[in-house]
């Protein structure tokens, strides 16, 4: 681009208003068409670290309320389709259309001209320039000088003058072409850029009368209103169809809404493939589709992977992603509210079975409350980091946790950090939200199968406030069966009266000394406070300001600790009162086995193991934020692909672009004009020897220049006299 503003080539462009002239000069300026891309080089850093489209909460949770609603108003969270974004294409279009407008003539008038008319006096005053003499006439150096400048590539004109001879050449016309292809590129792909965009959408809804859809449910529900015809020249949306689905309808996601856009055609998916890498992350994912089209009824078979789209009157279908197609899934829930008290989900704290399907919700009922149970989500493979030494790990003995300090986070990360790595697929886990009638949901994420941590084998449960949150997991131990049941009935077992009380007496006739039987009051006393205050029991609350705003758990009787006992004297408790529980507990897991009619568990590593295991996720499990824990019992996966629908009229124009960009940038870059000129005269006061004087200019100097222009000099005259 050129500041220059003097061109008379184009009077047309010069108003005669100053004040036009100079908004003219500026739009046509190299320093606003660089300020144009500066600020677009910034919107497009914005919206790379900035996820674009995402739901306003994900924003609110990122940025806060305040922040969240002044970048809305910016349009940050869509800025390539942005107003001002469009508005500043649009300008650089415009500026740069102007530039080559203004230049262009200049450009072309200099490709026809050699400059010949040079007056021989002016080649003294160049950089590069020789004189010398040959011993040949004029007539015949000319012709010897043209065939070899010829012969490099050079392009020569000559003008007889009345003292001599002067050539012209000229080599590497290429060079300004370059610079007229790399400017017309920006214009290609600006409107390309703006072909492509939300302006045509805009303009089209603007046209008809469309509005922006902001509600839910089923798309074939959707009113006219909020759909864009098949002859809409330009769109970009999604299409998600099930395994032995179709769909037509695509979705155009807008800053407050989407629009739905009808296709001229069905897809139906007849086979989703997909195949892993070791890691978990897909290695492979395409689909196998077929086209219906609406008019001619004509069906078109296509496989569309990732960068391999099918084509189908001009729309482009590419392989996005890929997601649940609505599986079925059945759910074994198990309560985990207390038995006989009011809000306790189930009969008597027994399991039920719930059906459903992802993208689907249900009811559940919890006392009064009424909550929404809605499928989220499932997830056949999952590939974890599991490495470490199983046998260095060996769990946590509670009895070497400090009560004393409280617990600043219940429920922990699936899996610890490694130093190494071990890559397992530990199989299925679901995904399920609840939400209450305020409309606030709590997000799960279970495991099917147990998982090995540490050499003990858990079933995860994870929950999380918000999606910005990392899933925290509730480890429950699996039992001999590998399964939850041993553990769940432990808690049902804690969480009643009756076998509390029994549990603390057994511990308390076994742990009395035989010499000190007068201490087993005490013993099965303190047994029993310290089981009610780890389920927290309603009882022991209202007796005591220990424990009051505690559902229970370790942490309830590290307060108890702190309220009741003095400071030198808590840890020495602590460890009391942690044996204490640890006895109870393992006595109230034996009476379980011994009701079901199995035999007492051997003590053994892995039942200590086990019970470590269980006292944590016991007093983990209390601050559980849910009536109910849902187990995936069965499931049948059906997979549904994601394809990006795309007419783009300026894809063309954006491909042409790039080529001239690149065309343009090589040639400014790596050509050079050079210009050169021959004065022939003949010699004085010599017959038959011409006096020849020379120089050369370039549009760019390098050391090349003065290289090349020595070997023109060493091979023109070489013969000088």
């Amino acid at each position: 681009m050129s500041e220059s503003s003097s061109n008379p080539a184009i009077p047309a462009l010069r108003p005669g208003n100053s004040v036009a002239s100079d908004v003219l000069d500026l739009l046509a300026s190299m320093r606003f068409a660089i300020a144009l891309l500066t600020i677009i080089c910034i919107a497009s850093t914005i919206g790379t670290v900035v996820k674009q489209r995402e739901p306003l909460n994900n924003y609110v949770n990122q940025f806060g309320p305040f922040w969240a609603e002044v970048f809305g108003k910016f349009d940050l969270y869509t800025v390539y389709g942005a107003w001002w974004f469009l508005l500043i294409l649009a300008f650089l279009v415009l500026s740069t259309s102007l530039c080559i407008a203004r230049n262009a003539p200049k450009i072309f008038h200099d490709l026809k001209n050699f400059k010949e008319s040079v007056r021989e006096q002016s080649l003294q005053s160049f950089h590069h320039k020789a004189l010398g003499h040959i011993g040949i006439g004029p007539e015949v150096a000319l012709n010897q000088i043209t065939a070899y400048l010829n012969g490099l590539g050079w392009k020569t004109r000559v003008q007889a003058r009345e003292r001599g001879i002067m050539l012209a050449a000229r080599k590497g016309a290429a060079n300004k072409l370059g610079y007229l292809a790399a400017h017309s590129s920006i214009v290609l792909i600006c409107l390309g850029g703006l072909l492509d965009g939300d302006l045509l959408v805009r303009a089209l809804m603007w046209a008809q009368d469309k509005t922006i859809y902001q509600g839910g449910g089923l798309i074939s529900e959707v009113k006219p209103e909020h759909r864009l015809p098949t002859s809409n020249p330009s769109f970009r949306g999604n299409l998600m169809v099930p395994e032995g689905g179709r769909a037509a309808t695509a979705i155009l996601s807008m800053p407050n809404g989407v629009v739905l856009q009808d296709l001229p055609f069905d897809v139906e998916l007849q086979k989703f493939i997909v195949e892993y890498y070791e890691t978990g992350m897909p290695k492979l994912f395409a689909s196998e589709i077929s086209i219906r089209d609406h008019e001619t009824g004509a069906v078109t078979r296509a496989l569309v992977k990732v960068n391999e789209p099918a084509f189908h009157r001009g729309i482009a279908i590419y392989q996005s992603s890929f997601e649940d197609g609505g599986s079925d899934l059945k759910l074994l829930a198990r309560p985990m509210g207390k038995p006989g008290k009011a809000g306790s989900v189930g009969e008597a704290g027994k399991p039920f079975t719930i059906t459903g399907r992802v993208g689907g919700s249900t009811e559940l009922k919890s006392g009064a409350e009424s909550l929404k149970l809605e499928f989220a989500g499932l997830r056949v493979i999952n590939v974890e980091n599991l490495g470490g030494d199983p046998a260095a790990g060996g769990g946590t003995d509670v009895r070497k946790v400090d009560l004393v300090n409280s617990l600043q986070s219940h429920l922990g990360s699936g899996a610890k950090t490694r130093t190494d790595k071990e890559l397992r697929n530990v199989g299925p886990s679901f995904s399920y939200r609840l939400r209450d009638a305020s409309g606030q949901a709590r997000e799960f994420n279970n495991y099917m199968v147990p998982v090995e941590l540490d050499g003990q084998w858990v079933f995860l449960a994870g929950v999380r406030e918000t999606t910005s949150e990392a899933f925290r997991y509730l480890r429950i131990p699996a039992d001999a069966k590998m399964s939850m049941d041993g553990w769940l009935q432990l808690r049902q077992a804690l969480l009643d009266p009756a076998e509390r009380e029994r549990a603390a007496k057994r511990y308390a006739e076994a742990a009395t000394p035989t010499d000190k039987p007068q201490m087993t009051p005490q013993l099965q006393a303190t047994a029993r406070r310290a089981l009610a205050l780890f389920a927290g029991a309603e009882g022991v609350k209202a007796d005591s300001k220990a424990g009051a705003d505690l559902p229970g758990g370790l942490p309830a009787l590290s307060q108890f600790i702190e309220s009741e006992v003095p400071e030198g004297e808590r840890q020495r408790v602590s460890e009391v009162l942690l044996r204490i529980l640890n006895g109870s507990l393992f006595e109230l897991y034996k009476q379980n086995l011994s009701q079901a009619g199995l035999p007492a568990p051997a003590a053994d590593a892995a039942t200590q193991a086990f019970m470590t295991q269980s006292v944590l996720a016991l007093s983990d499990s209390m601050f559980y934020p849910a009536p109910v824990l849902l187990q995936l019992d069965e499931f049948k996966q059906v997979q549904a692909s994601v394809f990006q629908v795309t007419r783009a009229p300026g894809q063309k124009l954006v491909y042409l672009g790039a080529i001239l960009l690149i065309i343009g940038v090589f040639a400014m870059l790596y050509i050079k004009e050079r210009r050169l000129w021959l004065w022939l005269e003949p010699a004085p006061g010599q017959v038959e020897a011409t006096r020849i004087r020379m120089a050369l200019s370039s549009s760019r100097e390098t050391p090349d220049t003065a290289t090349e222009f020595a070997q023109l000099k060493h091979d023109i005259l070489k013969d000088s006299v």
